[in-house]
């Protein structure tokens, strides 16, 4: 089932008198339960079209229809209600609340998510979360003492404990060494066959390719190949 339709996309910025086509007609359609990998050389518009489809920067033209919405008929805060209900978020480094232990980390993301659910029900939220992550043993630890890996797990774990429909992880294992990064990247793809999450990553690291289901490749703001 499609969950993201992403329809010639354009998106140009004004630098004094010239003008940049940083993404040119880019379309693409993400579907429920798959990784889908953007990939290419720096500049090629991977980062600028998870970040539009993020609803974090609008498109010049074109149109991302999420769950039948089209974001550019939104308001500014509708966009951010589905951006703290509907969708993960991952990047190159945890950034973890420092002052937070790792449970409390999770539940801030519930109340930012605006969850429902009583404290009991949110307790065992946290609880399932970080078992699926393996990380129940350090649920009492702060950042400082996380090791790399333990920290990304823990970003996962926060990005997806509010059950959004859609994961946006932007070089996730960049700032790991190769078997961490094996590590995080099959802890993505599991849970997102799990949960039935729809993830985008960017990435440059052509190992983590194995994990997708999807290769895109971008190239001067145009998708070259889709497989």
């Amino acid at each position: 089932m499609a969950v993201f339709v992403i329809e010639n996309v354009e998106k140009t910025f004004k630098v004094g008198e010239v003008v940049e086509r940083v993404l040119k007609g880019a379309s693409l359609t993400l579907e429920q339960g798959q990784v889908t990998a953007l990939v290419g050389t720096s500049g090629s518009g991977k980062s600028t079209l998870l970040t539009i489809a993020a609803g974090l920067q609008q498109a010049t033209d074109g149109n991302v229809i999420f769950n039948g919405y089209n974001l550019k008929n939104m308001s500014h805060e509708q966009i951010r209600q589905v951006r703290a209900k509907e969708f993960g978020f991952i990047f190159q480094f945890a950034h973890l609340v420092p002052f937070l232990n790792v449970e409390e980390q999770l539940k801030l993301m519930l109340e930012v998510a605006e969850s429902k659910m009583s404290n009991k029900e949110q307790q065992e939220e946290v609880d399932q979360m970080l078992e699926l992550v393996g990380m129940t043993h350090r649920k009492e630890a702060y950042p400082p003492s996380l090791s790399g890996g333990e920290k990304q797990r823990i970003a996962i774990a926060r990005a997806l404990i509010h059950k959004p429909k859609v994961l946006f992880a932007d070089e996730p294992t960049a700032s790991l060494d190769s078997k961490r990064s094996q590590d995080v990247m099959a802890l993505i793809r599991h849970l997102t066959k799990t949960l039935g999450v729809t993830t985008l990553m960017v990435t440059h690291d052509e190992e983590m390719l194995a994990f997708a289901d999807r290769v895109v490749k971008m190239s001067d703001g145009v998708i070259l190949q889709d497989e």
